[in-house]
């Protein structure tokens, strides 16, 4: 009885790990985004999978006490042009292609440009890089983003 009792146990513990593991293997779940240039926080954002697809939200941002807490994005065209930052969709259409995610876009609020974009999730599961380029991969740059949950 006692044995069984571990083997169920066992099973169990190798479930639950093994889900974690997928959960963590992917880009989904919550990001804290780090600028390339200052090395410090920028934004959380979250990733969500739906259908295969890989999409991004900021839920917060990371600012300076005097400035705008919930900016605008101004630069932005079409219908995020003034539209809040804080709720918008910056990451869109990426799909897993062998080991990285790629074939979508990401806006940069600041600037309201769309490049294209690919990610990678690194450091068994606890960073991921995300590119931004224009043309091609070489063309661009990449952050590090960490994950917060």
């Amino acid at each position: 009885m006692r044995t069984k009792t571990m083997s169920i146990l066992l099973a169990a513990a190798t479930l639950v790990s093994s889900a974690a593991w997928a959960q963590q293997s992917t880009p989904a779940g919550l990001w804290r985004s780090i600028d390339d240039e200052t090395g410090k926080p920028k934004a959380l954002i979250r990733i969500t999978e739906r259908n295969g697809e890989f999409n991004g939200k900021i839920e917060k941002l990371f600012r300076a006490q005097g400035e705008d807490q919930n900016p605008k994005c101004e630069l932005c065209e079409g219908d995020r042009k003034d539209q809040p930052i804080i709720g918008m969709t910056i990451l869109t259409g990426m799909k897993a292609q062998g080991e990285e995610y790629s074939g979508g876009q990401i806006l940069d609020p600041a600037s309201g440009k769309i490049y294209k974009s690919k990610m990678t999730v690194i450091d068994n599961g606890k960073k991921l890089d995300v590119r931004g380029y224009v043309g091609v991969p070489m063309l661009g740059r990449t952050q590090t983003w960490i994950r917060v949950e």
